[in-house]
């Protein structure tokens, strides 16, 4: 690789291929797997079903939300496969649930500047083992113990341990900002924008039903690496295992609500599931992806991220971003052919795309029209994180797989990933087909 500090616009990264894990309901198929098992499963695999040597990649950029504290840069022990060059440069990002998102924005830009030519970026999550921390309390005990040189001070300190101090604290689902959790910040906005719990519901069962349906005909299977576990490697899972082909409306509509028992709509059924799984990327320089026997897919037209208070209306973050990233594209809302919305709760998406559509969120963010209406029939075509399920830090790459090749197999021109973000942060990003 040649590097050009002042590379011009020439330099288009583009994707040419992506593939993910099975997603598994966490506590299910990988409670034993930790995840840097799951970002190096799939990370090898890539390599071998693309034919790429581990020495044409310049960079691992991987996504992870809750980090092991014993592998705390999980792209680093990627690109410490034997299949790579131990001299592979990688880091770890977090931008909460759309880390891997933000690590193939990261690629793009490396190859974009001359920085390299192709980069493997991805993500992975596994909530089935998270760290669990002792008490500070406990944690000084120990610390001190561990440098006690006698016995006796050994002794004294963990003499000082109450019951209350043997406690575990887990890490949680909610802002550090405001205490609220993610579901409850979700049932606001349901409340303060109007969403029913009908149209929660029917959202939902649209994503099970696509789910099952891409399932079935060997679009999302395509996107899966098999997954041998087991004692004996001989249980193999090829597909996601938190669709519910045969739920109902009816059997939805009929589950009390978490975040609210007696007023609230958010429920089990109509928000995404703890989920373990992992997904990559690949990303490479144009000229040099046709020249290695590659067909691109997409390629980046552009991307955004925004903020908003984490105390308002926490997930509503992509109601600036998509328009930003729009801006950006120099496309307009019509131009898009297929959008993939990241279902964190049907609550979240609904109340975004009422926002797409409303004039009064277009004063908010600084427009003078609308963006428009989301047109169901070219959006999560495969359905989304409810039924799928959502690894918080795969989630992103998920997306871009998914687009990218649905955006082939249409050929439709541009498509738009919208995600919705811890920290009050919106996550979007512009799609081009390159295939042609």
């Amino acid at each position: 690789m040649t590097l050009d500090l002042f590379a011009g616009p020439s330099r288009r990264p583009v994707v040419v291929a992506g593939f993910r894990t099975p997603f598994a309901r966490s506590g299910t198929t990988f409670r034993d797997v930790p995840a840097v098992d799951l970002a190096r499963f799939v990370a090898r695999e890539l390599l071998v079903r693309t034919g790429i040597e581990g020495a044409v990649v310049d960079e691992v950029i991987f996504g992870q939300v809750v980090a092991s504290v014993l592998a705390p840069n999980v792209a680093r022990e990627v690109s410490l496969l034997p299949q790579f060059p131990r001299t592979v440069p990688a880091c770890t990002v977090n931008r909460a649930c759309a880390s891997a998102g933000q690590a193939i924005t990261n690629a793009h830009d490396q190859i974009r500047m001359g920085h390299a030519d192709a980069i493997l970026a991805g993500g992975v999550e596994s909530l089935s083992d998270i760290p669990i921390l002792h008490s500070r309390k406990m944690s000084r005990v120990l610390v001190g113990a561990s440098r006690a040189k006698r016995l006796s001070e050994r002794v004294r300190l963990f003499a000082s341990i109450r019951p209350r101090d043997l406690v575990p604290v887990s890490p949680a689902i909610a802002e550090p900002s405001t205490g609220l959790s993610m579901g409850q910040s979700a049932e606001a906005m349901a409340k303060e924008n109007g969403i029913s719990r009908d149209a929660q519901d029917r959202l939902a069962l649209m994503s099970h039903q696509r789910a099952a349906q891409g399932t079935d005909d060997g679009r999302l299977t395509a996107e899966i690496v098999p997954w041998f576990g087991g004692p004996e490697m001989d249980e193999v899972v090829t597909s996601d295992n938190g669709i519910r082909r045969d739920t109902t409306l009816e059997a939805l509509s009929a589950l009390k609500p978490v975040f609210d028992r007696r007023y609230g709509s958010v429920t089990a059924g109509n928000s995404s599931p703890l989920t373990d799984g992992a997904a990559a990327v690949l990303l490479i320089e144009e000229s040099k992806a046709r020249s290695l026997g590659f067909r691109p897919l997409t390629c980046i037209r552009s991307y955004a991220v925004t903020a908003v208070d984490p105390a308002w209306q926490l997930l509503s973050g992509p109601a600036w971003a998509v328009p930003l990233a729009l801006d950006r594209a120099g496309i307009h809302w019509n131009d898009l052919g297929l959008l993939e919305i990241h279902e964190a709760f049907a609550a979240q998406v609904l109340s975004n795309a009422q926002a797409w559509s409303s004039r009064a969120w277009a004063a908010r963010v600084g427009r003078s029209e609308p963006l428009g209406e989301v047109d169901w029939d070219r959006t999560n075509v495969m359905g989304g994180s409810i039924a799928i399920g959502h690894p918080f830090g795969a989630t992103g790459a998920r997306l871009v797989t998914t687009l990218s090749h649905e955006m082939v197999r249409r050929q439709v021109q541009f498509g738009l990933v919208s995600i919705c973000a811890q920290g009050g942060m919106g996550f979007a990003m512009v799609l081009e087909n390159v295939s042609r």
